[in-house]
């Protein structure tokens, strides 16, 4: 994927395209197949389609959101993200369409050869995000706010499922890890230092899990908390995920700092995913908002 990102397209295309379909059912299934997905770090567009794309489109009654879900097309959304309010696109050389969000009220569908794009560098080498520049002459058409928030919170919520499978992995891998890895003749999970700190990030990933898990039926219910459960649900998920790769990288002594180790697909798709559709400091100023204001 580093060096090729579009070698992820067989694999969506013989197996993953099957499953945009969750996109169109309960948040609670999507959630359940994209911590599967977050613990292999699966490259390719399902994040994209199934997470923020066909969400969107379904949202704002487009006419291909039904495409989007049989998969027959597949997408991404390019928003303003940061300061500068440049569009922002994951996974766009690996797509078809490209949902532009303009000013927060306006949206158009073009191909995603149509946009000039550059590319970013970033953390994750299994998800590629780049920056768009928008067509002069664009077909643009209102979104309302309401379907805006749905398709946000949907995204953040898919977000949020895929970093707690990259936690859940860092805790199983170094669990056992500690089990073998002998050091003055015993194994180093025996120490109780090594214990407290596993306690520790394996509690952040079943407070994270139980957050999301809340949050998706949250949404499926349009539950009045929702946006409380979203904005935690993200806020948890990226700590844990954060705190999992951490701790995880320590605990595996050398071989954890070494790319020939798994880990550090994990680690990288943890501090990119936690940045993905707002930092874990975002989601809990807006969680303040909601509360205090």
């Amino acid at each position: 994927m580093a060096d090729e990102p579009k070698v992820a397209s067989d694999l969506f295309d013989r197996h993953l395209s099957e499953w945009v379909e969750l996109a169109a059912g309960p948040s609670v299934d999507l959630c359940l197949f994209l911590v599967e997905a977050g613990a292999v770090v699966a490259p390719g567009p399902f994040l994209s389609t199934a997470g923020c794309f066909a969400p969107l489109l379904r949202a704002a009654g487009h006419p291909l959101a039904d495409d989007a879900v049989a998969a027959a097309v597949t997408g991404t959304v390019a928003v303003a993200a940061g300061p500068d309010g440049r569009l922002r696109a994951t996974d766009l050389e690996l797509v078809d369409k490209v949902a532009l969000v303009i000013d927060g009220s306006r949206l158009a569908v073009v191909d995603a050869s149509a946009v000039e794009a550059r590319p970013v560098k970033t953390l994750d080498l299994a998800r590629s995000m780049s920056f768009v520049t928008v067509p002069d002459a664009l077909d643009l058409e209102p979104i309302e706010e309401a379907a805006l928030t749905d398709a946000s919170e949907r995204a953040a919520l898919a977000v949020a499922a895929e970093l707690v499978g990259v936690a859940r992995w860092l805790v199983d891998a170094t669990v056992a890890y500690v089990k073998e890895r002998v050091q003055f003749g015993v194994p180093i999970g025996s120490f109780q230092a090594v214990q407290h700190r596993l306690v520790d990030f394996a509690l952040g990933y079943e407070e994270a899990a139980a957050a999301v898990s809340y949050a998706a039926m949250c949404v499926d219910a349009d539950d009045p908390d929702r946006a409380r459960a979203v904005h935690v649900a993200k806020a948890r998920a990226g700590a844990a995920a954060r705190r999992a790769a951490k701790d995880a990288m320590q605990l595996h002594g050398g071989i954890g700092y070494t790319y020939e180790h798994d880990l550090h697909l994990r680690l990288h798709r943890a501090y990119a995913d936690d940045a993905l559709f707002g930092t874990g400091a975002w989601h809990l100023d807006q969680l303040a908002d909601l509360l205090f204001v």
